[in-house]
C-alpha cells in the first residue's frame, strides 16, 4: 500500500482498495479488452448449429420489420412538415432494438462479431465457419424480412393509410442506384458495426447507443441491407417491383456495401488498433 502511495502525485487524493477498484471499474474499456469481449462473443456465435443460427436469424428478419411499422406509424400520424423524417426515423430504431437486446442473429453485426475471430486465428477452418454463418443468417434474415413484408401488403392487418405509409418509405429507401446504394451501403455496415464495438463500454446505455445510431442510419437514409429488404420485398409483394429488380437493384449492392463497411472500417481497423496496443 505505502508503494502504491508513493506513486502518486502529490496532490492527488489517497485512495483506499475499494475506491481504487471502483475508480477503475469507471474507465472505459480499452481497445484490447473490447477487441477480446467482441472476439469471445464471434467464437459462441461461430460455435452456434446452422438451426439455431437459422431461427434466431429468422427471427430477427421478422424483427426488422418493426422498423417499417415503427416508421410508418410515425409517418402516417405526423403532419407533412420538413421535420417529419426525422422524427419518423426515430421507428428505424424500433427493429434494431428488438434483434439487439432480444440477442437474435443479424448479419450486418456479424461483419464485426464473426470476423475477430478470423483476424485473430486466419485459418482455413475459421474462415469456413464465418462463410458458413454468413450464409445461414443471411438466409435468415432475407426469409424473416420477405415473410414480415408478405403479411403487410397482403392482408388487412394493417389499415389502408398505414400500407400507404409503407409503400411511400420503401420507394424511397430502394430508388437509388445500385452504385449509391453500395456507396450508402458502406456507411450503414460502418455505422451499424462501430455501434456493436462501442456496446461492450456502454455498460447501462446500450438503449441510448441502439438508438443515436440506428436513428442517424435512418435519417441519412443509409442502405441497410435487411432493414431494407423488409422494404424492398414490401414492393415485390405489393406489386410494384419485380423480386429481380429486388435483389439485383438494392439487396446486392447493400450488402455488398454492408460488408465492406463492416469488415473493412471497423473489424480490421480495430483489430490493428488493438494489435498494435499489444506490441506498443
Amino acid at each position: 500500500m505505502a508503494d502504491r502511495d508513493e506513486e502518486l502525485p502529490g496532490h492527488a487524493p489517497r485512495l483506499d482498495e475499494a475506491q481504487r477498484k471502483q475508480a477503475q471499474d469507471e474507465q472505459s474499456l480499452d481497445a484490447k479488452t473490447t477487441h477480446e469481449v467482441i472476439r469471445q462473443q464471434g467464437e459462441r456465435e461461430l460455435g452456434r448449429s446452422n438451426p439455431a443460427l437459422a431461427w434466431s436469424g429468422l427471427a430477427a428478419g421478422l424483427a426488422m420489420g418493426l422498423s417499417l411499422l415503427g416508421q410508418g406509424v410515425l409517418h402516417a400520424h405526423l403532419p407533412d412538415a420538413h421535420w417529419r423524417p426525422l422524427v419518423g426515423s426515430l421507428g428505424y430504431s424500433v427493429g434494431f432494438m428488438a434483434v439487439i437486446l432480444g440477442s437474435q442473429q443479424l448479419f450486418t453485426e456479424n461483419t464485426l462479431t464473426a470476423i475477430a475471430p478470423l483476424l485473430a486465428r486466419r485459418d482455413r477452418h475459421t474462415l469456413g465457419n464465418v462463410a458458413r454463418l454468413w450464409a445461414v443468417v443471411f438466409a435468415a434474415n432475407m426469409v424473416g424480412a420477405f415473410l414480415f413484408a408478405l403479411v403487410a401488403a397482403r392482408t388487412e392487418m394493417f389499415s389502408p393509410e398505414l400500407r400507404h405509409s409503407f409503400a411511400e418509405l420503401s420507394r424511397e429507401a430502394t430508388s437509388m442506384g445500385f452504385g449509391t446504394t453500395l456507396l450508402r451501403g458502406i456507411f450503414a455496415g460502418w455505422m451499424i458495426a462501430l455501434m456493436v464495438w462501442m456496446l461492450p463500454a456502454a455498460k447501462t446505455a446500450h438503449v441510448l447507443v441502439i438508438i443515436i445510431i440506428t436513428w442517424l442510419v435512418g435519417a441519412a437514409h443509409l442502405s441497410h441491407v435487411v432493414a431494407g429488404a423488409v422494404e424492398a420485398f414490401y414492393l415485390v409483394a405489393d406489386g410494384e417491383k419485380g423480386m429481380g429488380a429486388a435483389l439485383g437493384g438494392f439487396v446486392l449492392p447493400a450488402l455488398i456495401g454492408n460488408v465492406i463497411g463492416g469488415t473493412l472500417l471497423v473489424a480490421s481497423l480495430n483489430h490493428a488498433q488493438a494489435v498494435a496496443g499489444e506490441r506498443g
